[in-house]
């Protein structure tokens, strides 16, 4: 069976009537709030994505956890507060990202979070660099019921990987990702579906074929080819790909470049999902990567409390007004996936 359809099947299993009722009160009150110009929320998010910690092993170029330059503390997230967040939030949560920055392998207890949420059928889902998928972390992440397991790699020789995955080892990622198949065939388990995210900028964009060669060759289940975010864009940057369609931005007459994107004054994420730190504070969205917007402290408040409260509604409701007047929705576009 195709891997994808697999997944698809797979995720589909996850819906349960509360979870099918609660989505469709937050597409209705997102369109309702299109049409009135008014911030209207009935339902709780159906996605979340929770961050392990900010550590990371890699300084990469364009990620404030690679370039250690966050205001906000560094550190690891609490199994009670997790527990408590989802015990509050598992009925009407399909899906759940653990990742936000950092590199969540380097959370001590990361694969023992991610089987609490299996537990209550969420949707598990996690992004790695996959330098610390030993063979004894590979098989406990397929015993932990993990969904998909998102794995960057940027390169297909050390040379190329290593000028955006600074400080990182191509062999790693490899050897990493054949310790992951391998138990899925050992365990019989059909998860987690496997995808290689290639962020796509000038110094790897030749070898886009070469990436999908490697995947089939590995039994990768999907490749996703993902488009870069450059917080210093206007005068350009030699991270930008000279191919247009993975090019966040486009090239103006005078040499200066804009984002692609028309910024219109309504964001879907507002209502259908948010981030929460490690340490509880709750964010729009992954945008927010210093957590300059935050809307809620998990530590002091249930997420009900917060979701639907004054802060929230009053973020939504400067979103509708004028977008451009929360700074990182600036630098913010969507449609910055392609999957192959």
């Amino acid at each position: 069976m195709n891997g994808n359809f697999k997944d698809g099947l797979n995720f589909v299993s996850k819906l349960t009537p509360k979870r099918i009722w609660n989505g469709l009160k937050v597409v209705s009150g997102f369109y309702n709030s299109k049409i009135t110009n008014r911030p209207t929320q009935w339902g709780l998010p159906f996605s979340i994505s929770f961050e392990p910690t900010t550590s990371c092993n890699l300084r990469c170029p364009e990620c404030p956890s690679g370039l250690r330059s966050f205001t906000r503390p560094t550190g690891m997230l609490e199994g009670d507060l997790f527990k408590r967040t989802i015990d509050e939030l598992a009925d009407t949560l399909l899906y759940l990202i653990f990742y936000f920055q950092g590199e969540p392998y380097l959370h001590p207890q990361f694969l023992d979070l991610v089987g609490y949420a299996s537990q209550k059928g969420i949707y598990t889902a996690t992004s790695t660099n996959a330098h610390y998928l030993t063979e004894a972390n590979a098989k406990k992440t397929v015993e932990s019921g993990l969904d998909r397991l998102i794995i960057s790699i940027d390169g297909t020789t050390q040379e190329t990987y290593e000028q955006y995955r600074i400080g990182g080892k191509l062999e790693k990622v490899i050897e990493g990702t054949r310790n992951i198949v391998k138990w899925k065939k050992e365990l019989k388990s059909s998860t987690p579906h496997i995808v290689f995210q290639f962020l796509v900028v000038k110094p790897n964009q030749h070898q886009i074929a070469e990436v999908h060669e490697l995947a089939k060759e590995l039994g990768v289940d999907e490749v996703g080819l993902k488009t870069a975010q450059i917080y210093d864009y206007e005068q350009g940057s030699d991270l930008i790909p000279t191919i247009d369609e993975y090019s966040r931005y486009t090239k103006q007459r005078d040499g200066s470049y804009i984002i692609k994107n028309k910024l219109v004054n309504h964001c879907w994420k507002m209502w259908h999902s948010c981030v929460i730190t490690w340490d509880g504070l709750v964010v729009p969205c992954c945008f927010d990567k210093d957590a300059h917007y935050r809307l809620g402290d998990m530590k002091t408040q249930t997420f009900k409390d917060l979701w639907f409260g004054e802060s929230y509604q009053k973020f939504r409701k400067t979103l509708i007004r004028s977008r451009s007047e929360i700074e990182m929705c600036k630098n913010c576009t969507e449609g910055t996936q392609v999957w192959a």
